[in-house]
């Protein structure tokens, strides 16, 4: 077993942990649906992707290219490298964000128009951070990954289209503006 197939899974935990804690100190929401529905939903996604592949037979091609992947050092470490970057980012724009961070399309008490550090490049680096991240767990520890970042990419793209809705509605002279001159999650491109 590569060293990478333990820093991988450390640094989501890590990640994880902070998120946690993190959460704790943001302002407070207005009306948004209760934390636990939303961990159901996302809960309920995954549980439906193992099954998919469970018996659609696509686990044993899952299988035979994480075995290949678990004897390459070099993919470990490209990957590994990869999901530092994807968590170093999301919590950047986490810390950069403040008490203004909140669940996926929450309306928060007195909010500010964040738009520069990581902001300054894309509208949602939280979720560009999510997905890098992905894909290096991808790259250096699982296959599988894959298929997650097929499920996830479309919801945080739904998520920041409904996100940046409620931010023009919230700062209608400011983010028409803002949304002019960055992009939504990859910076320069999309």
């Amino acid at each position: 077993m590569s060293i990478f197939r333990v820093i991988i899974p450390t640094l989501w935990l890590v990640f994880a942990v902070y998120w946690g804690i993190s959460a704790l100190s943001a302002k407070r929401s207005l009306g948004i649906t209760p934390w636990w529905r939303q961990s159901l939903l996302r809960g309920g996604i995954v549980v439906l992707i193992i099954a998919a592949i469970h018996f659609t037979g696509a686990g044993r091609l899952l299988r035979a290219a994480h075995a290949y992947q678990a004897h390459s050092i070099l993919l470990g470490a490209i990957g590994a490298a990869i999901v530092l970057l994807g968590v170093g980012f999301a919590v950047y724009a986490r810390i950069y964000l403040g008490r203004n961070w909140g669940m996926p399309m929450s309306r928060k008490e007195e909010p500010e128009l964040v738009t520069g550090g990581p902001y300054a490049f894309v509208r949602h680096p939280i979720y560009t951070g999510i997905m890098l991240a992905m894909l290096g767990s991808a790259i250096g520890e699982s296959v599988i990954w894959v298929v997650l970042l097929i499920v996830f990419v479309p919801y945080f793209v739904y998520s920041a289209r409904r996100e940046e809705e409620l931010m023009r509605e919230q700062f209608p002279a400011q983010y028409p503006e803002y949304m002019r001159r960055t992009k939504m999650i990859v910076p320069f491109v999309l």
